[in-house]
Protein backbone atom coordinates (compact mmCIF):
# COMPACT_ATOMS: atom_id res chain seq x y z
CA UNK A 1 0.00 0.00 0.00
CA UNK A 2 1.50 3.41 -1.20
CA UNK A 3 1.38 6.43 0.71
CA UNK A 4 -0.82 8.07 -1.35
CA UNK A 5 -3.54 5.19 -1.00
CA UNK A 6 -3.10 5.85 2.84
CA UNK A 7 -3.62 9.19 2.86
CA UNK A 8 -6.47 9.32 0.72
CA UNK A 9 -7.95 6.44 3.46
CA UNK A 10 -7.35 8.78 5.94
CA UNK A 11 -8.99 11.65 4.21
CA UNK A 12 -11.76 9.40 3.28
CA UNK A 13 -12.26 8.53 6.71
CA UNK A 14 -12.29 11.73 8.12
CA UNK A 15 -14.65 13.10 6.30
CA UNK A 16 -17.31 10.11 7.00
CA UNK A 17 -16.25 10.56 10.65
CA UNK A 18 -17.00 14.17 10.85
CA UNK A 19 -20.21 13.35 9.23
CA UNK A 20 -22.91 13.53 11.56
CA UNK A 21 -24.26 9.73 11.91
CA UNK A 22 -25.54 7.29 14.14
CA UNK A 23 -22.16 7.06 16.02
CA UNK A 24 -21.70 10.88 16.75
CA UNK A 25 -25.02 11.69 17.63
CA UNK A 26 -25.10 8.60 20.26
CA UNK A 27 -21.76 10.35 21.95
CA UNK A 28 -23.31 13.94 21.37
CA UNK A 29 -26.35 13.14 22.90
CA UNK A 30 -24.57 10.89 25.90
CA UNK A 31 -21.82 13.58 26.78
CA UNK A 32 -24.22 16.85 26.32
CA UNK A 33 -27.01 14.98 29.17
CA UNK A 34 -24.47 13.09 30.73
CA UNK A 35 -20.92 14.46 30.84
CA UNK A 36 -17.45 14.09 29.16
CA UNK A 37 -17.05 10.36 30.68
CA UNK A 38 -20.03 8.99 29.55
CA UNK A 39 -19.35 10.56 26.03
CA UNK A 40 -15.62 9.09 25.76
CA UNK A 41 -16.84 5.79 27.69
CA UNK A 42 -19.34 5.82 24.44
CA UNK A 43 -17.10 6.83 22.41
CA UNK A 44 -14.84 3.81 22.94
CA UNK A 45 -18.37 1.48 22.64
CA UNK A 46 -18.75 2.37 19.28
CA UNK A 47 -15.04 1.88 18.41
CA UNK A 48 -15.43 -1.86 19.85
CA UNK A 49 -18.55 -1.95 17.68
CA UNK A 50 -15.66 -1.53 14.47
CA UNK A 51 -13.43 -3.97 15.56
CA UNK A 52 -16.19 -6.48 16.44
CA UNK A 53 -17.22 -5.53 12.49
CA UNK A 54 -13.47 -5.88 11.35
CA UNK A 55 -13.57 -9.36 12.59
CA UNK A 56 -16.59 -10.13 11.21
CA UNK A 57 -15.07 -8.69 7.57
CA UNK A 58 -12.26 -10.28 7.91
CA UNK A 59 -13.68 -13.64 8.17
CA UNK A 60 -15.72 -12.80 4.98
CA UNK A 61 -19.49 -13.07 7.61
CA UNK A 62 -20.06 -9.36 7.10
CA UNK A 63 -20.28 -9.65 3.58
CA UNK A 64 -22.66 -12.75 4.17
CA UNK A 65 -24.98 -10.40 6.37
CA UNK A 66 -24.85 -7.26 3.89
CA UNK A 67 -25.74 -9.48 0.59
CA UNK A 68 -28.51 -11.56 2.79
CA UNK A 69 -31.47 -8.74 2.31
CA UNK A 70 -33.23 -9.81 5.39
CA UNK A 71 -30.28 -10.18 7.26
CA UNK A 72 -29.27 -6.47 6.73
CA UNK A 73 -33.27 -5.05 6.97
CA UNK A 74 -33.27 -6.98 10.50
CA UNK A 75 -30.33 -5.40 11.59
CA UNK A 76 -31.40 -1.27 10.63
CA UNK A 77 -34.57 -2.62 12.67
CA UNK A 78 -32.61 -3.23 15.66
CA UNK A 79 -30.57 -0.39 15.27
CA UNK A 80 -33.01 2.24 14.52
CA UNK A 81 -35.33 0.60 17.68
CA UNK A 82 -32.16 0.52 19.94
CA UNK A 83 -31.42 4.12 18.59
CA UNK A 84 -35.16 5.60 19.67
CA UNK A 85 -35.80 3.46 22.53
CA UNK A 86 -32.77 5.52 24.04
CA UNK A 87 -34.04 9.10 22.54
CA UNK A 88 -37.26 8.56 23.80
CA UNK A 89 -36.53 7.92 27.72
CA UNK A 90 -34.19 10.92 27.62
CA UNK A 91 -37.33 12.59 26.10
CA UNK A 92 -39.15 11.72 28.95
CA UNK A 93 -37.28 11.67 31.49
CA UNK A 94 -37.26 13.95 34.65
CA UNK A 95 -33.30 14.81 34.94
CA UNK A 96 -32.40 15.18 38.67
CA UNK A 97 -31.57 19.43 39.59
CA UNK A 98 -28.27 17.92 41.18
CA UNK A 99 -24.87 17.03 38.49
CA UNK A 100 -23.77 14.33 41.24
CA UNK A 101 -26.82 11.90 40.27
CA UNK A 102 -26.61 12.69 36.80
CA UNK A 103 -23.63 11.38 35.38
CA UNK A 104 -24.67 7.99 33.80
CA UNK A 105 -22.14 4.97 34.46
CA UNK A 106 -19.10 4.47 32.76
CA UNK A 107 -20.02 0.62 31.98
CA UNK A 108 -23.33 1.22 30.83
CA UNK A 109 -22.30 4.33 28.63
CA UNK A 110 -20.02 2.06 26.93
CA UNK A 111 -22.28 -0.74 26.45
CA UNK A 112 -24.57 1.17 24.87
CA UNK A 113 -22.18 2.48 22.41
CA UNK A 114 -21.23 -1.04 21.20
CA UNK A 115 -24.90 -2.42 20.88
CA UNK A 116 -25.12 1.22 18.33
CA UNK A 117 -22.70 0.44 16.73
CA UNK A 118 -23.11 -3.47 15.96
CA UNK A 119 -26.20 -2.84 15.33
CA UNK A 120 -25.56 0.11 12.41
CA UNK A 121 -25.40 -1.79 8.76
CA UNK A 122 -23.54 1.20 7.90
CA UNK A 123 -20.20 0.16 9.13
CA UNK A 124 -20.87 -3.25 7.94
CA UNK A 125 -21.14 -1.04 3.94
CA UNK A 126 -17.71 0.58 5.08
CA UNK A 127 -16.02 -2.80 5.99
CA UNK A 128 -17.45 -4.47 3.21
CA UNK A 129 -17.43 -2.19 0.46
CA UNK A 130 -14.99 0.68 1.08
CA UNK A 131 -12.57 -0.96 2.97
CA UNK A 132 -11.21 -2.94 -0.12
CA UNK A 133 -11.04 -0.07 -2.50
CA UNK A 134 -7.90 0.94 0.08
CA UNK A 135 -6.32 -2.17 -0.18
CA UNK A 136 -3.05 -2.90 -2.98
CA UNK A 137 -3.97 -6.77 -4.01
CA UNK A 138 -0.09 -6.89 -5.13
CA UNK A 139 0.80 -6.73 -0.77
CA UNK A 140 0.10 -8.55 1.80
CA UNK A 141 -3.10 -8.38 2.39
CA UNK A 142 -3.53 -8.79 5.96
CA UNK A 143 -0.35 -6.34 7.22
CA UNK A 144 -2.85 -3.78 5.13
CA UNK A 145 -5.93 -4.39 6.52
CA UNK A 146 -3.94 -4.03 10.26
CA UNK A 147 -2.68 -0.67 9.22
CA UNK A 148 -6.08 0.56 7.69
CA UNK A 149 -7.94 -0.55 10.88
CA UNK A 150 -5.84 0.84 13.04
CA UNK A 151 -5.99 4.40 10.57
CA UNK A 152 -9.42 4.32 11.22
CA UNK A 153 -10.10 3.56 14.79
CA UNK A 154 -7.27 6.40 15.62
CA UNK A 155 -9.52 8.62 13.18
CA UNK A 156 -12.58 8.38 14.73
CA UNK A 157 -11.24 8.23 18.18
CA UNK A 158 -10.04 11.62 17.85
CA UNK A 159 -13.33 13.06 15.85
CA UNK A 160 -15.86 10.94 18.59
CA UNK A 161 -13.84 12.59 21.12
CA UNK A 162 -13.95 16.32 19.87
CA UNK A 163 -17.39 16.02 19.69
CA UNK A 164 -17.49 14.81 23.32
CA UNK A 165 -15.88 17.75 24.43
CA UNK A 166 -17.65 20.23 22.62
CA UNK A 167 -21.42 18.45 24.13
CA UNK A 168 -19.83 18.32 27.47
CA UNK A 169 -18.93 22.23 27.02
CA UNK A 170 -22.24 23.11 26.02
CA UNK A 171 -23.28 21.20 28.92
CA UNK A 172 -21.06 22.75 31.35
CA UNK A 173 -21.69 26.44 30.03
CA UNK A 174 -25.55 25.61 30.61
CA UNK A 175 -25.28 24.52 33.81
CA UNK A 176 -27.48 22.78 36.22
CA UNK A 177 -30.68 24.52 35.24
CA UNK A 178 -30.30 24.02 31.37
CA UNK A 179 -29.31 20.09 32.41
CA UNK A 180 -33.05 18.89 31.96
CA UNK A 181 -33.31 20.81 28.31
CA UNK A 182 -29.81 19.16 27.20
CA UNK A 183 -30.53 15.88 27.87
CA UNK A 184 -33.81 16.10 25.95
CA UNK A 185 -31.99 18.02 22.88
CA UNK A 186 -29.39 14.93 23.37
CA UNK A 187 -32.77 12.67 23.00
CA UNK A 188 -34.02 14.51 19.73
CA UNK A 189 -31.04 14.02 17.93
CA UNK A 190 -30.89 10.45 18.70
CA UNK A 191 -34.51 9.98 17.42
CA UNK A 192 -33.57 11.36 14.63
CA UNK A 193 -30.40 9.29 14.10
CA UNK A 194 -32.74 6.06 14.55
CA UNK A 195 -34.84 7.71 11.55
CA UNK A 196 -31.83 8.21 9.39
CA UNK A 197 -30.82 4.42 10.01
CA UNK A 198 -34.10 3.14 9.29
CA UNK A 199 -33.68 4.47 5.82
CA UNK A 200 -30.89 2.89 5.46
CA UNK A 201 -30.50 -0.15 1.85
CA UNK A 202 -27.69 -2.34 1.11
CA UNK A 203 -27.27 -1.55 -1.94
Amino acid sequence: MSLELWLAFCATETVLCFTPGPAVLFVASVAMARGIRAGLAGALGILAGNLFYFALSATGIAAVILASGRLFTALKWAGAAYLAWIGVRMLVSRSPATPAVAPQPVPRSFARGFVVQAANPKALVFFVALLPQFIDPHAPVGFQLVILGASSLGIELCVLSLYAALAARARAVAGERGSGLLERIGGGFLVAAAARLALVRSH
